[in-house]
């Protein structure tokens, strides 16, 4: 997700070229999805990991996408800037669930066969979504993928956000987990080098975040 250069931003500035946000109904719930660019270029859709809703692209990979696809940025659900907080009473989703929904955005938009990029827990959804659905899916360019069972490690680390993000919210805690998720240890900084500006940034959209929609989210992938 990063690299030692810490060259990376925020793909934000995609809605300055013609990006425009929308909420599209579907059978599990509203879903935002951002698109940015010519609609008339063929589809490349992303999903993001955890408690994030764009990817993070370096400039010039953002620049050689935009100029070659219309880009379709997935939310999960609740991820949005301004997001409700999803109701008590509302289902828990799975992550085949979440896969299943993708085929309804791509349908609201009239779209056929896509290029699909995710990266960790979106890597995972849109695995899924491959799977189920191979004629939809022109190819695949995964970052970080989940593809087999977690470590002891990985599954206790899991459990602690999870339950960290239950009872207490988005807390410090939890947003430097994440953040060793996303980023190397070079771009996160140490004593001796700060943080870089990419990750000042991340942490503070994280405060953002509604954290009971979050926990929905990775209870789905732990699922």
């Amino acid at each position: 997700m990063g690299d030692s250069s810490g060259s990376v931003s925020i793909d934000m500035e995609a809605m300055s070229l013609g990006g425009q946000e929308h909420l599209v109904e579907t059978t599990y719930g509203p879903v935002c999805v951002a698109v940015c660019g010519d609609p008339d270029k063929p589809a490349l859709i992303t999903y993001p990991d955890v408690a994030l809703n764009w990817l993070l692209f370096c400039p010039e990979a953002s620049s050689l996408l935009l100029h070659n696809f219309c880009i379709y940025h997935i939310s999960p659900i609740g991820h949005e800037l301004g997001a409700p907080v999803i109701g008590v009473d509302a289902p828990l989703l799975s992550a085949d669930d979440l896969a299943d929904q993708i085929v309804e955005v791509l349908n609201h938009f009239g779209l056929g066969a896509v290029m699909c990029m995710g990266v960790t827990a979106g890597a995972y959804i849109l695995t899924l979504f491959a799977m189920k659905y191979r004629q939809r899916v022109l190819g695949l360019i995964l970052v970080s993928p989940l593809c087999q069972a977690p470590s002891w490690s990985e599954w206790l680390c899991n459990k602690v956000m999870s339950n960290l993000l239950y009872y207490y919210g988005m807390c410090g805690v939890v947003k430097e987990l994440l953040l060793k998720r996303y980023f190397s240890k070079e771009v996160r900084g140490n004593a001796q080098v700060p943080e870089s500006d990419i990750v000042q940034e991340c942490r503070r959209l994280l405060c953002e975040r509604q954290s009971t929609n979050v926990w929905r989210f990775l209870e789905a992938i732990n699922g």
